[in-house]
């Protein structure tokens, strides 16, 4: 277990920061950053770092304003409310190291906000800012830390670049930290970000920022524009110096890895700036205050490891050996660790410095020394993949062993320089039983089916893979099924019901292998090709009319039926579909009725028609027979005849114009005899006959008429025959 802090170290402690909590405020620290939500909604969130222990929770705010500024002119875009979300607490990096005198919670703050594209396309970029006041009155490192503020601090682009969206979330920076460091010791701890859209980031120190809140006004209604004044260090102190030590805390440029061996107690502020990059421009920037607690730990030793190459009795020596893996040989060492402290658990982890291949495997990776009934020293066999290949270079590994001291383990690491030659290694072999005759003739509807067997002589684990050539199996239909996972050898089973070919494509050849990966290398054996050849052949149906094989037009007078019977013949027996299709005018509206008998190999038809006004209407109609044959390449039979209706002949009309009613048995009526027919929507509606005075003398529907003259005078009458369509006007003259 962890050497903690003895009884009279704790009353010690708890009286050295006695007399300053009672002065104590609440803000640790805290950053902003912006996230892109969906079109022009963004979520804004604050991080605000608040001390636990001797924080005022009456300084706890439920809101707190966030305001934009426009970055060249300072000029206010908005202020938005930021709601309390969320309140949490931050955890140790190792829980066992936990002192009652420090705990911290994240308060978080957020909120959904619009950026439009009309609005936020200034080239300069924009600024967003909250100001709260105050810090920790026993800050050691700055002036004034009571009456100091704190400026949260984020650059974010423009939303529009060159006339396109510009989408862009700002870096996600920043662990939260719970730690202490020990005076003497080199506190590490990993403050580097995540950024969602892959951009380059870039960390530094910074001076924090003091703002325009004091102790008087802690809360302003709104952030102010810039300039933000600094916090002032303290004498001697300064942005490279922020934390006195040896060395002074810094920070990885690429990594966010801060680090510093303090030589002073007390409590220091911090700060990080993480600027962004996309394609070598700067396009947001993230800063985050912070504080360490520096504090008198009880004294931890270093672990120490030794490292033993196969068979030797001499320890590894760093800079110097370089072990050579090569087949045949061992490439396993032995790893002896211990630590002087009592009760110490230690535990091994590898990193490997300047390669990615597969790392070696640990047989035992941690355990206690010094403790009732636990050795003084733990050994580990470390052993390198047989497939590592340094391509004649020197990998180097860094192999370490760390305590589980506090507040951070201490560790030994001894660095292994290697080269390694992998031991001779065989491609996996692929087999099946599609054989022997190939291709394989198939129909379709066809079951196919065959067994598919990789191994590999070295017994690396076999998965087996399947191709076309020029397809993918999946979209015909195809499966190839592993069995029991990978290993070798392996099995698994083909599987295809042969469909009907999309294109005129009737042979396919698949490919199959089995591949193996030792050291992630890819590695498979040449490909096996089994074709499989669709047999398939169809001859097209026929139809036969009953007509004339000349005949294209039907012509029937109004009423007068027609009947036509139609055979279709398949000689390859495929199922037979017959039908009759119509243009502009629906069959039975047309007068027909079309009955068919469908088979396998045969179908027949019958038309029956009796000519109708309708059609008459329409002048003509093309009715379309369709002999379609269910297959996989169907080849559909057609026939299309026009069908008419006859319109009657009428003859010349040319009404007589006078009769003599005298009984001489010559002329004695006036008929009409050639009035042109009756026909569908010309039909006789009315004959009338008027005096020369207009009045109305005589009126029939009667197309037979014979009328007498109605003992009228002898003169002229004038006549007048209406048909539905048309009409008719003359005059006829009764004779004495």
């Amino acid at each position: 277990m962890p050497r903690l802090l003895s009884s009279v170290f704790w009353v010690l402690l708890l009286l050295l920061v006695a007399a300053g909590p009672a002065r104590a405020t609440h803000i640790v620290g805290g950053e902003l950053d912006l996230q892109h939500q969906s079109g022009s909604r963004y979520r804004i969130n604050l991080n605000l770092y608040f001390d636990a222990v001797y924080g005022n929770p009456g300084a706890l705010d439920n809101t707190l304003t966030v305001s934009i500024f426009e970055k060249d002119t300072d000029r206010r875009m908005l202020n938005l409310t930021l709601p309390l979300v969320a309140n949490t607490n931050v955890t140790y990096s190792n829980i066992a190291c936990t002192l009652p005198i420090l705990s911290t919670r994240r308060i978080q703050y957020s909120s959904l906000i619009d950026l439009p594209a009309t609005t936020y396309t200034n080239p300069a970029g924009y600024y967003a800012a909250v100001e709260r006041c105050c810090r920790n009155n026993n800050i050691r490192n700055i002036r004034n830390p009571g009456n100091a503020g704190q400026t949260y601090y984020l650059e974010f682009p423009a939303v529009v670049r060159n006339g396109k969206p510009f989408i862009n979330s700002t870096p996600r920076i920043f662990p939260p930290l719970s730690d202490y460091a020990c005076r003497g010791d080199l506190f590490y701890y990993d403050f580097g970000g995540q950024d969602v859209d892959g951009d380059s980031l870039v960390y530094e120190l910074s001076t924090p920022l003091n703002g325009h809140s004091t102790s008087t006004v802690p809360k302003p209604a709104a952030a102010d524009p810039l300039p933000y004044s600094p916090i002032q260090w303290q004498p001697g102190l300064n942005v490279l110096n922020q934390i006195p030590g040896d060395p002074a805390l810094t920070v990885n440029r690429a990594t966010g890895r801060l680090q510093v061996r303090p030589n002073q107690l007390g409590l220091f502020v911090f700060g990080i700036k993480c600027s962004e990059y996309r394609d070598g421009e700067k396009i947001s920037e993230v800063r985050r205050d912070f504080q360490l607690q520096v504090i008198d730990c009880p004294r931890n030793s270093e672990p120490t490891m030794s490292v033993f190459s196969a068979g030797a009795t001499k320890a590894y020596q760093p800079g110097v050996d370089v072990l050579k893996l090569e087949p045949g040989k061992s490439r396993c060492l032995t790893l002896r660790f211990t630590d002087p402290d009592p009760d110490s658990r230690l535990t091994l982890s590898l990193y490997p410095v300047n390669f990615t291949a597969p790392l070696p495997s640990v047989s035992l990776l941690q355990g206690t020394v010094h403790k009732p009934g636990a050795p003084d020293t733990l050994v580990s066999q470390l052993c390198f993949p047989s497939c590592t290949d340094t391509k004649g270079k020197v990998y180097l590994l860094d192999v370490i062993v760390a305590d589980n001291g506090c507040s951070l383990p201490k560790r030994d690491t001894v660095r292994v320089a290697f080269t390694a030659v992998p031991d001779p290694n065989s491609p996996p072999q692929v087999a099946t039983t599609a054989g022997p005759g190939l291709p394989l003739r198939v129909r379709i509807g066809d079951l196919v089916t065959f067994q598919v067997t990789g191994q590999d002589a070295d017994a690396d684990p076999v998965t087996l893979e399947m191709s076309g050539r020029g397809f993918a199996p999946a979209s015909v239909g195809a499966a190839l099924m592993q069995n029991g996972g990978v290993g070798s050898p392996v099995s698994g089973t083909f599987t295809w019901r042969v469909p009907c070919p999309p294109t005129d494509k009737f042979l396919y050849e698949f490919e199959f292998a089995a591949a193996a990966a030792p050291c992630n290398l890819r590695q498979a054996s040449p490909p096996l090709v089994i074709p499989i050849q669709i047999d398939y052949a169809n001859t097209p149906p026929t139809l036969a009319l009953a007509l004339a094989d000349t005949v294209t037009v039907i012509k029937r007078q109004l009423g007068e039926p027609f009947r036509m019977t139609m055979e279709g013949l398949d000689s390859d027996v495929d199922p037979l579909t017959l039908t009759a299709t119509a243009n502009g005018l629906d069959l039975a509206a047309a007068g027909m009725r079309f009955t068919a008998q469908n088979g396998a190999g045969k179908a027949t038809g019958l038309l029956e028609w009796t000519p109708n006004c309708a059609l008459a209407a329409a002048s003509r109609m093309d009715v379309t027979f369709r002999l379609q044959e269910t297959t996989c390449r169907p080849v559909p039979k057609t026939r299309t005849l026009r069908f008419e209706v006859v319109r009657p002949v009428a003859q010349p009309f040319l009404p007589p114009n006078v009769f003599t009613p005298n009984n001489d048995q010559n002329h004695d009526f006036f008929e009409l005899p050639s009035l042109p027919p009756d026909f569908c929507d010309s039909r006789l509606a009315n004959i009338k006959i008027f005096s020369r005075w207009g009045n109305l003398v005589y009126q029939t529907t009667d197309r037979t008429f014979k009328w007498d003259g109605g003992g009228l005078p002898a003169g002229v009458y004038f006549l007048l025959i209406e048909f539905t369509d048309k009409s008719y006007k003359g005059t006829v003259t009764i004779a004495p």
